[in-house]
């Protein structure tokens, strides 16, 4: 089990439920982009509900400085059980990812039960460590049944070798079309997700898209994985022209604490 600092508890009202769930669940019809008038920097200015892009104070991503992080102790192994499951591939236009149709497994935090909903890529990678931006980003998002609320566990990769996860569906990148297309996997082989991670860092920030909605609980691995620039292109292909570079830049902390744990040194 992760036991969470006690910064970590999040209240969540009906509205920021419905936000955040616009953002995860609708499979099309947002109107933003990461370029031009529509871009990040415009988010908050699009819709009313987009407003927490431009006034949120817990946003996200971040970048780690590692002199600034806490090593909490009170920071657990983390929990989580994935199977292996029918999914389907889904492009979003301003991302490609994979849902599930039966259920996937789960993560534990502070004693509550979060679902694996999806998973997703951003080229190249949202979070930072030093100011360094890796190749691509894995966000696992996961959803608690109990209140609604999120928790994302991201995965930082740097080119090198193929990712084996992004090998299993790459078939069906290849024919994946364009927004709102889908392609069936059958059953994927997630086990490999489960792999102990012996350091992580942790904090309380924000959906990366609109409506940017807060009080996600985040966490990063601290395993870089690799992928090859082939599967790169896989993925960026099949996104709309204005979302090539899926990230969104980094946004200031806010006097927020971004804890670590690290296997290691506990």
């Amino acid at each position: 089990m992760l036991l969470m600092a006690p910064q970590l508890s999040t209240i969540f009202s009906l509205s920021l439920l419905l936000g955040i769930a616009s953002a995860i669940d609708v499979f099309g019809g947002m109107e933003f982009s990461y370029l031009g008038k529509d871009g990040p920097d415009r988010w908050g200015m699009l819709e009313p509900k987009f407003a927490p892009c431009s006034i949120g104070k817990r946003q996200s991503p971040i970048n780690i400085q590692r002199n600034l992080t806490v090593h909490n102790k009170l920071l657990k192994p983390l929990t989580r059980n994935y199977n292996s499951v029918n999914a389907t591939l889904f492009n979003k236009g301003y991302s490609v990812g994979v849902r599930f149709e039966e259920y996937p497994g789960d993560l534990w935090i502070n004693g509550k039960n979060y679902t694996l909903k999806q998973f997703h890529w951003h080229l190249p990678a949202e979070h930072q460590i030093e100011g360094q931006q890796f190749a691509a980003e894995l966000h696992l998002v996961h959803q608690a049944a109990v209140d609604g609320s999120f928790a994302v566990i991201a995965a930082l990769y740097q080119e090198s070798n193929a990712d084996p996860l992004i090998c299993r569906i790459i078939e069906g990148l290849k024919h994946l079309g364009g927004e709102n297309t889908t392609v069936p996997l059958g059953i994927l082989n997630i086990n490999e997700l489960n792999r102990r991670s012996r350091k992580y860092y942790t904090y309380v920030g924000s959906l990366t898209t609109p409506p940017c909605s807060e009080n996600v609980i985040w966490i990063i691995l601290g395993k870089v994985m690799s992928i090859s620039k082939e599967q790169i292109i896989a993925l960026d292909i099949p996104l709309n022209s204005d979302c090539k570079k899926n990230a969104r830049p980094c946004q200031p902390l806010n006097g927020r604490e971004v804890d670590m744990y690290d296997e290691l040194s506990c």
